[in-house]
């Protein structure tokens, strides 16, 4: 049985023509037309019955009608208002879709309540454009966030699922793991896209932390990563000296206090020795 009544090159050929859409590469939009890998991105997230799912870059609907078919409430943030009648014909099947014409990157949390309720999944083809920062800024600003499954560049997972030490590893990583843990990970071949893209792409799933202490630190966790990472050639001591103004004696006592050699380089830190890091610069009076 098809997941997706959209998932083929044919029917995503007819929506096209039936609307008069043209393709923006501006907008990143590469329409996912293998049913198999739609029905992949189900098992992966195992929605459970009732649930209220976020969806962004919803195109012609393809995944959408998928996720209509198992969740209770679908909120789908769709920038370009060009695509918004084929996004009309899913709403008439399926009334509990709501559609926001929005960029995702900007959109106010309040505005993607549904009925049921906030978001607690994010299941999405994401414009490869904006994954990143979409990704993150969801987890941080929509605490009701439970689980994300999202089709993202394979460079974009590389980083998300990083080592220290390895050059995918930075900021971004810390910053998002800070949030949620990868719990899944599988590659879509370039061929199941119209058109088909020019580079890799893979699909994530990543659940939230449950941990109050953690969230309630991560904003300084961030911050010391981001200015650890600012200069990654050079020492943690000398890029998060240039990059925040901080006086060397009150870091290298936090460092010491940590048991972190200032010596050695950003992405040589794994997030515990991050956090372990922050704490006791705050304690230095070096973060609020």
């Amino acid at each position: 049985m098809a997941h997706s009544p959209l998932a083929s090159p044919s029917a995503t050929r007819d929506a096209l023509l039936r609307h008069g859409l043209v393709l923006k590469k501006s907008l990143g939009q590469h329409f996912l037309i293998d049913d198999n890998i739609v029905g992949r991105i189900l098992a992966l997230a195992d929605l459970p019955s009732g649930s209220v799912v976020l969806e962004v870059g919803p195109g012609i609907g393809t995944l959408t009608a998928a996720l209509c078919g198992v969740a209770g409430a679908v909120v789908a943030v769709e920038r370009d208002a060009g695509l918004l009648p084929a996004l009309g014909e899913v709403v008439t099947a399926f009334p509990a879709l709501k559609i926001v014409q929005a960029d995702a990157v900007r959109v106010p949390p309040a505005e993607l309540v549904t009925p049921l309720g906030p978001p607690e999944y994010l299941v999405a083809n994401l414009p490869y454009g904006v994954a990143a920062t979409v990704i993150l800024r969801f987890f941080e600003e929509i605490p009701s966030l439970r689980t994300a499954v999202v089709m993202v560049q394979a460079e974009v997972a590389d980083r998300i699922c990083a080592s220290p030490g390895s050059k995918a590893y930075g900021a971004y990583t810390v910053k998002l793991r800070l949030q949620a843990r990868v719990t899944g990970r599988f590659a879509v071949p370039r061929a199941c896209f119209m058109p088909p893209p020019r580079v890799d792409s893979a699909v994530l799933r990543l659940d939230r932390v449950g941990d109050a202490g953690l969230a309630a630190s991560a904003a300084g966790v961030a911050s010391l990563a981001s200015a650890a990472f600012a200069q990654r050639r050079k020492t943690l001591r000398n890029s998060v000296l240039s990059s925040t103004g901080w006086e060397g004696a009150a870091f290298d006592a936090a460092a010491a206090a940590a048991g972190i050699d200032g010596r050695r380089r950003a992405e040589s830190l794994s997030l515990d020795e991050y956090i372990d890091l922050a704490r006791e610069a705050r304690g230095q009076g070096l973060l609020p």
